[in-house]
């Protein structure tokens, strides 16, 4: 079976419920489903893994999961933002992840990281509820990066999540944050995800901007195991169409990269 070098991370949500036009995304590249537990119920979330699971197994296919989970976050509208006085790990994601810990989720992301006691702390938990799962550290906020190689060697996989980790610095230093950021994660061997707004352009088009082009090669230049697609597939009207794009750009620009054996997310 095929595995692809750089994984496509597809979120689902209204745009996918279909059966069919899973199975096209899964064709197309997508190689893990992400859950956005910012939004849904459980019920809806609960369908979509046996839905993934389900067409992955007739592709012949291993689709693993990841359980992004809200964290802290506070959610007004469009505007979004986090409490920094609320507690990482809410009883909000833990109610999330009891209500599916008996479908084996491969990964759980946990949003606003501050420093590896954070990662530690959910390890525990998911242990007394019985869950194998791995952990995402999302890295959004200045304390992580102020904490970032504990961070790193505490947990599964590292998302470079630049929606919110822009909120939080001069967006003008954002491009090399994230370039610091992959070089550490290859330098540990830990697999890590560029996250956020990588092919807005194709929510509505089946045209992708230059600019969206460049932004995923070079994230893939500066050594991602991993892009992610969001609002693209979640909502958007070409989820397959996007995904198909993505993975001719990731591949293409895998072709021209020089930074070696790269980190995957286990299948």
């Amino acid at each position: 079976m095929h595995t692809d070098p750089i994984q496509i991370i597809a979120t689902l949500g209204p745009a996918t419920t279909d059966e069919a036009v899973l199975e096209a995304m899964i064709r197309a590249g997508m190689s893990i489903a992400r859950l956005n537990f910012s939004w849904g119920t459980y019920a809806e979330h609960q369908q979509f893994v046996r839905l993934v699971r389900l067409t992955a197994s007739r592709v012949g296919k291993k689709v693993p999961i990841i359980q992004d989970l809200s964290g802290p976050r506070i959610q007004q509208g469009s505007a979004h933002g986090y409490d920094p006085d609320i507690a990482v790990i809410t009883d909000k994601d833990m109610a999330g992840v009891a209500a599916l810990v008996d479908m084996d989720i491969e990964y759980i992301a946990l949003s606003f990281v501050k420093d590896a006691n954070d990662i530690n702390d959910l390890r525990s938990r998911l242990a007394a509820l019985g869950s194998a799962s791995k952990i995402i550290a999302k890295i959004e906020r200045q304390e992580a990066l102020n904490n970032l190689p504990g961070i790193i060697a505490a947990a599964d996989g590292i998302m470079v999540a630049r929606g919110d980790l822009g909120d939080a610095m001069p967006v003008e230093t954002l491009p090399f944050v994230k370039k610091d950021i992959l070089r550490q994660c290859r330098l540990a061997h830990t697999p890590a995800i560029v996250a956020t707004e990588m092919l807005t352009s194709m929510i509505d088009d089946t045209d992708p901007s230059r600019a969206d082009i460049s932004d995923i090669a070079q994230a893939v230049l500066d050594g991602t195991s991993a892009t992610m697609l969001s609002n693209e597939t979640a909502v958007g009207t070409n989820p397959v169409e996007t995904i198909a794009v993505m993975r001719l750009v990731v591949d293409e620009a895998l072709r021209h990269t020089k930074t070696g054996s790269l980190v995957r997310f286990s299948v």
